[in-house]
């Protein structure tokens, strides 16, 4: 419909039937879709451990390319062009500020699903390099008790007033334990683990245990640990953790 509604490379001065030849080069796009995603793109974004929006940006620009090349090729056979570098080029430009469009538009959409529906796919998770590594989170009170977790069974800190509660794993299951002391003490004992994120004022969580987020720009719902706990992050972290999974 862009190529009819536009009528580049000279179309609009076609005598023929312009909606044939606008399907003809559709088609042929369509045709380049789909080889370019199951022979180039599947097989990439299998080897490639997390497939990032600039990996999805590559990809795209590079179908484009391949799109502007078949149709250049068919352009020439149809209306008896020569190769030549110049009209090529003008071709891949033309066919690069049509797809540029929908490219962003595609890129967006992803972005947001994979957000929506498969933050763990986007997280560089440390879980392996963790293994048998424990963390202590202090309690302030006097004769208060400690809690020790492997930081792989950790899922959430939330601050509530004066004190926190910390929710972990033990046989499967969710546990809390309420503790004195503040997030920020928290944040401090556990800061060089970098996947301890603080998602909202009163969350911290440990992102190797998300599992799924919903939402959009205005603010996530995260799953932990396959659906035992959810923790929100609020509006002013989303920014935070777009540019952390970027």
């Amino acid at each position: 419909m862009i190529l009819y509604l536009l009528q580049p490379f000279g179309l609009s001065a076609f005598p023929g039937n312009k909606l044939l030849i606008a399907l003809a080069f559709g088609s042929l796009t369509f045709a380049c879709c789909f080889v370019f995603g199951y022979l180039v793109s599947m097989p990439v974004q299998k080897r490639v451990r997390t497939w990032r929006v600039w990996h999805e940006i590559l990809s795209i620009f590079t179908m484009i390319l391949f799109i502007g090349i078949c149709n250049f090729l068919l352009f020439t056979a149809l209306f008896h062009y020569p190769l030549r570098f110049d009209l090529f080029l003008m071709f891949v430009n033309w066919t690069f500020i049509i797809g540029i469009f929908i490219s962003v538009f595609s890129t967006f959409l992803s972005y947001q699903r994979y957000l929506r529906g498969r933050l763990n796919d986007l997280l560089d998770k440390t879980t392996d390099e963790q293994t048998g590594i424990s963390v202590t989170i202090h309690d302030t009170r006097v004769r208060g008790n400690d809690v020790t977790v492997p930081i792989n069974d950790l899922l959430y800190i939330e601050a509530q007033k004066n004190n926190v509660v910390v929710g972990y794993l033990l046989d499967g299951k969710l546990k809390k334990a309420e503790l004195q002391t503040s997030l920020t003490a928290v944040l401090g004992d556990l800061g060089e683990y970098d996947n301890i994120f603080q998602c909202h004022r009163s969350f911290v969580v440990n992102l190797n245990n998300i599992t799924k987020a919903y939402g959009n720009s205005n603010g996530y719902t995260m799953e932990l640990g396959g659906g035992l706990a959810t923790v929100p992050v609020s509006r002013s972290f989303v920014g935070k953790l777009k540019s952390f999974i970027s």
